[in-house]
């Protein structure tokens, strides 16, 4: 879409919704119940699949829905990375140890896309059509359904696995091991990855290509500690033709879009198909929601320009505490003292009930908040309806999973440091301290930190936490935020008190909160399933 005008690009999107809506609206009569089941009466599903352009209408309707900007910024907040300060946006309940079958939160037990993946699937042999689109196609559908088993299965653990269109009298169905799961979803994304083109152009860029398939693939072997496998998928994206975008800060601006690190992205439009959900993020005094708020935990995280943490270096001063980072921090939050939108952001001083101060309302509950993706406000005719691209997967977090993978095969050489250099340099951090990080053990810390930084915001912190068993450590306890202090309006010089803004208590059972409780509801629709244990 971005090779064409604007003009061009609204066209191509209306005609995507148009169809969009018509297979929506075709496939809206399917039951209410939780598994799915046969969305149409025969006659109307007979008439429907009988040329090409039916096959990429029902594509393209498969495709809605899939993913949202909602989900990847909202998501580190079910994680140490952040805070959602309002229950009824669904992620408050997560991080915090109360998510309950009657208040989970956010959910991805929904099985209504279900049924248009498996429709789709069980009727793409009909149209008469181009056999090449027909295969591309059916493996771009395959891959949004491995992608929804992606979610289940890494949030709840075992899940039904349903491949087929059911009849109502077959739709209670329990629960599949998990590791029948994720082998079909890596036996799918296997078998899909050479029928999916490297690329695409005009509009048609945004649909899944082979990059995409194989990073989702390597993303679940990492996830299931398949180190080799993992490490071997890696291989295949590095030669791809991905490469990191020179520019950290550029790389989440919407004039860089589809940029040759991006591998796959949800497509938004301005007035078309736009996305609403960057307005949740800035200040309230520029009309924002403030609805996703870093902790001080993530902060702490960020090195300092010398490459060393904020417990060893010499530039580190607790008194200006945000001078003499890491630049991916700037870009990542925004922070007391900032010059933001024309003026100092300040959330620290309780004395000025005009100003961000997190007490009032409406406020950054920890004094932090998003900065990236809304870094410039004048990026948007309008950030509630803008055209800015959710990013899901790119080429850095390919580059750190092939560098975890040598790591926990203790199999370190050059190339872990080239690929953690690259990544530094990229964001102007100095090179690796090889003498100080060397062994496993050092590196895995580096590694982890890194991946952290890296991909703060970008909902894959939970991930992290759950393979790496870590969930004892860093969601336990107290969640804090800033120093309070006031903020020099001129020069955003900070004078801090020693009172830091607590935010609230967690709690993280391990026997427990690994997986996220199954809502209530989807058991009371369908009795086949039982609760994840000690919920």
């Amino acid at each position: 879409l971005h090779l064409l005008s604007r003009r061009q690009r609204q066209m191509c999107i209306r005609d995507r919704i148009i169809y969009s809506l018509l297979f929506a609206a075709l496939f809206s009569a399917c039951s209410t119940d939780f598994l799915d089941r046969n969305p149409l009466d025969k006659p109307s599903n007979e008439a429907f699949w009988r040329t090409e352009k039916d096959a990429m209408a029902a594509a393209t309707g498969c495709y809605n829905g899939w993913f949202s900007m909602d989900e990847v910024i909202y998501a580190d907040c079910a994680s140490d990375n952040a805070y959602n300060p309002f229950t009824w946006e669904g992620w408050a309940v997560q991080a915090a140890g109360t998510a309950t079958p009657t208040d989970p939160g956010y959910s991805y037990m929904g099985y209504g896309n279900m049924v248009r993946y498996n429709n789709f699937l069980e009727n793409i042999h009909r149209p008469e059509m181009n056999e090449d689109l027909r295969k591309r196609l059916t493996a771009e559908v395959r891959f949004l359904r491995a992608w929804d088993y992606f979610q289940k299965v890494t949030h709840y653990g075992d899940v039904p696995l349903v491949t087929s269109v059911l009849e109502i009298k077959n739709a209670n169905l329990p629960r599949t091991e998990k590791a029948k799961v994720v082998e079909f979803i890596l036996n799918e994304l296997k078998e899909i990855a050479p029928q999916l083109p490297e690329s695409y152009s005009g509009s048609d860029v945004g649909r899944i290509t082979r990059g995409a398939a194989l990073t989702l693939k390597a993303r679940l072997e990492l996830f299931e500690h398949q180190y080799d496998d993992c490490m071997a998928t890696c291989s295949e994206v590095m030669g791809l033709g991905y490469e990191l975008f020179p520019d950290y800060k550029g790389l989440f601006k919407i004039a860089n879009e589809n940029n040759s690190e991006v591998i796959l992205d949800v497509q938004y439009v301005e007035s078309l198909y736009g996305n609403w959900v960057l307005g949740v993020l800035p200040p309230a005094s520029v009309g924002g929601w403030c609805s996703i708020n870093p902790t001080q935990s993530l902060v702490d995280a960020f090195e300092c320009e010398d490459g060393k943490t904020i417990e060893e270096s010499e530039v580190y001063d607790p008194k200006e505490p945000y001078l003499h980072r890491d630049p991916r921090l700037a870009v990542t939050v925004l922070a007391p003292g900032n010059l933001y939108e024309g003026k100092r952001y300040d959330p620290i001083d309780v004395k000025d009930p005009n100003g961000d101060y997190y007490a009032p309302y409406g406020r950054s509950k920890t004094g932090y908040l998003v900065r990236k993706y809304v870094d410039d406000l004048s990026d948007y005719a309008d950030m509630w309806d803008c055209g800015m691209n959710a990013i899901v997967m790119r080429y850095a977090e390919v580059l750190l999973m092939y560098a975890e993978c040598k790591i926990e095969l203790n199999q370190i050489d050059n190339s872990v440091y080239d690929i953690l250099d690259d990544i530094r340099t990229r964001a102007k951090m100095p090179v690796v301290d090889r003498t100080r990080y060397t062994g496993q053990e050092k590196l895995r810390e580096l590694l982890r930190r890194e991946r952290r930084v890296e991909l703060a915001m970008e909902g894959l912190r939970w991930f992290d936490i759950c393979r790496w068993k870590i969930g004892e450590q860093v969601l336990n306890g107290k969640v804090y935020g800033c120093l309070l202090g006031t903020v020099d309006p001129v020069t955003g010089a900070l004078s801090l008190t020693n009172e830091r803004i607590f935010v609230e208590n967690r709690k993280f059972d391990p026997a427990k909160h690994y997986l996220w409780p199954i809502p209530q509801t989807v058991i009371d629709a369908t009795p086949a399933i039982v609760q994840n244990p000690h919920y």
